[in-house]
């Protein structure tokens, strides 16, 4: 699970260390003073998280599923943003050999990572998106539920790793008890249990049993998976202290992932990940953000 959280090593473009790294591969390249990487960056919120840090001074690793639709994506920030420091590498989160050549890719040629924002991610489920439109709910409805890892070590200073979190990922919304009590308690759980729990979710997901185990209703792939991506984030963030890893609901964005039922523009979804992503050293970590105010949902 490790290798999903890209490792970053905060070292400046002119450290001995990276003077060092360059000459040891042969690089010519410049090293740029913050790098990124942002899954999922070819559109809605990843994509302004892309253009807001780039915005920044910050170099930006683009990845896309499609490498299409990702090379375009890049190609729009340089040309009609005037981007320049906007590249593009394919990543497909959900595979191995993906993960591992990005972060071949980012170690060969510059040999560290400053950001990470995980913002991939699907709803797991297909739905009539004209239909759900003409059903005219209220985002307060819609939103409360009533609707019905790239290099193997992190790590241990300088990096910032922003993980996309939901409003369903608040564990109120649990039904099980003893597993809504046992995720508010990080200190029992390693990754292991994690895969452990995850794996009896989808059985019971498979052999149709979500309600009488008491899993979610609402989205129960998308709200399991959230809650997981919280826990774990704090979990990392008590690994490694001096980093600063954190999850955040950008808010209800206008994206496909929610059919585009939102009602917040993606640059208003994307101003949370980016303030995060920029967080100073002494800046929060292991925390939950609402937009860009925290509060506790475990």
């Amino acid at each position: 699970m490790e290798k999903a959280a890209l490792a970053a090593t905060g070292e400046t473009q002119d450290s001995p260390q990276h003077r060092l790294d360059a000459a040891r591969h042969g690089r010519a390249e410049v090293i740029p003073e913050r790098l990124a990487v942002i899954t999922g960056g070819n559109k809605g919120v990843g994509l302004e998280v892309c253009r807001q840090l780039a915005c920044q001074g910050v170099t930006v690793i683009l990845t896309a599923r499609d490498e299409k639709r990702g090379k375009d994506a890049a190609e729009f920030l340089r040309s009609e943003s005037k981007l320049p420091n906007i590249i593009f590498h394919q990543l497909d989160v959900r595979d191995d050999n993906s993960v591992t050549s990005l972060a071949q890719y980012i170690e060969s040629t510059y040999g560290k990572l400053d950001i990470l924002v995980n913002n991939a991610a699907v709803s797991g489920i297909v739905a009539d998106e004209e239909g759900l439109k003409a059903l005219n709910i209220d985002a307060e409805t819609w939103t409360s539920g009533r609707a019905a890892n790239l290099l193997k070590e992190l790590s241990t200073s300088g990096a910032r790793i922003v993980n996309t979190s939901s409003l369903v990922s608040e564990l109120k919304r649990m039904p099980n008890e003893k597993l809504r009590n046992d995720l508010s308690n990080i200190s029992i759980w390693d990754e292991d249990r994690i895969e452990a729990v995850l794996n009896t979710f989808l059985e019971d997901l498979k052999n149709g049993r979500l309600e009488e185990a008491g899993w979610p209703m609402m989205l129960p792939t998308y709200s399991v998976s959230k809650m997981f991506i919280n826990l774990y984030t704090r979990i990392m963030a008590r690994r490694y202290p001096k980093m600063r890893i954190n999850c955040v609901r950008p808010g209800f964005v206008k994206t496909d992932i929610n059919w585009n039922l939102g009602v917040l523009t993606p640059e208003q979804g994307a101003r949370a990940p980016v303030m995060l992503a920029l967080l100073p050293d002494d800046g929060p970590t292991g925390c939950y953000f609402d937009q860009t105010e925290m509060v506790n949902v475990w």
